[in-house]
C-alpha cells in the first residue's frame, strides 16, 4: 500500500490558525477537531491496518508565519509483518514558519517487522518544532522486529539535528551500549529558545543541540514511566 497525505495551516486575518489544505488518503486520514483558536488541532488517524510490510506512507505538513498546530495521534501504531516478507517505511515532512507539535501515540514494533521511519523538517529563523517518539520493543513476551528511526532538521538551511535510532538486535538493545534491556524508549526533540542545560536521573537525560534547542532521551519498562518523564521536561 502506497498513501500520502498533506496538511497545510495558515494564519487568518482574525489571528486563528486555520486548515488551509486537508488531503488524506487511507491510511494516513486527517481529523481536524472542531475549535476556533490560536492553535488548529489535527488527529491523525490510522484508517487501517498500517504499517504492514510493503507500506510506503509519506506525509507533509506545512505551517505558516504566526500559526501554531498540534498534530496528534489517537492510538498506538502497530508495526507488522507483511505476506511478502517487504519492509516498510514512512516518511514526514515538516516545513515551519509558525510553530507545531507533533505528539503521535506510541508505536509497538512488532515481531519480524521491517520498517524505516524518517522525519525531515526545515525551519525558517523563528519557527519552533516540538516532536516526541516513543517505541515499544514487541507486545507482551514478543521478540522486536526491527526499526531505524531519523530525524533530520535545518534551520534556513543550516543543520540543526541528524539523529538515528536503530532498534530490534537482541545483543544491542540488551547491552549497556545500547537500551540495557529496557523495553521502552522515549524521545523528545524540542527545536525552540528555550534555554535547557544538560542533565540527567535514573534512565533518562537532556542535552542542548549547539544550534538551540534540546533532546530528551528516556528508557523504562513500560510507556507510563517514559511518558511521564518526558512530559515534565
Amino acid at each position: 500500500m502506497k498513501a500520502v497525505a498533506r496538511l497545510v495551516v495558515e494564519l487568518d486575518s482574525y489571528g486563528n490558525s486555520v486548515v488551509r489544505v486537508l488531503r488524506s488518503q487511507a491510511p494516513l486520514t486527517l481529523v481536524p477537531a472542531r475549535r476556533v483558536g490560536p492553535v488548529a488541532l489535527v488527529h491523525l488517524v490510522s484508517s487501517v491496518t498500517s504499517p504492514l510490510g510493503g507500506d510506503s506512507l509519506e506525509l507533509t505538513v506545512e505551517v505558516g508565519p504566526g500559526a501554531s498546530l498540534d498534530l496528534r495521534g489517537v492510538a498506538a501504531t502497530l508495526m507488522l509483518p507483511g505476506p511478502t516478507g517487504l519492509s516498510s517505511s514512512s516518511l514526514v515532512r515538516f516545513s515551519v514558519e509558525g510553530s507545531v507539535r507533533y505528539l503521535p501515540e506510541p508505536t509497538v514494533v512488532t515481531g519480524r517487522a521491517r520498517h524505516t521511519a524518517v522525519v525531515e523538517a526545515e525551519l525558517d529563523g523563528h519557527a519552533e518544532l516540538h516532536l516526541r517518539e516513543v517505541l515499544v520493543l514487541g507486545r507482551v513476551g514478543e521478540k522486536a522486529g526491527a526499526l531505524s528511526s531519523s530525524v533530520r532538521a535545518t534551520r534556513c538551511g543550516r543543520p540543526l539535528l541528524h539523529q538515528q535510532l536503530a532498534v530490534g538486535d537482541p545483543s544491542v538493545d540488551s547491552s549497556s551500549a545500547g537500551l540495557a534491556g529496557k523495553r521502552v524508549v522515549g524521545t523528545s526533540l524540542m527545536l525552540d529558545a528555550v534555554a535547557r542545560e544538560s542533565g540527567g536521573g535514573e534512565w533518562w537525560s537532556v542535552v542542548p543541540l549547539a544550534a538551540g534547542g534540546s533532546v530528551v532521551t528516556a528508557l523504562g519498562d513500560d510507556v507510563v514511566t517514559v511518558t511521564r518523564v518526558l512530559d515534565a521536561i
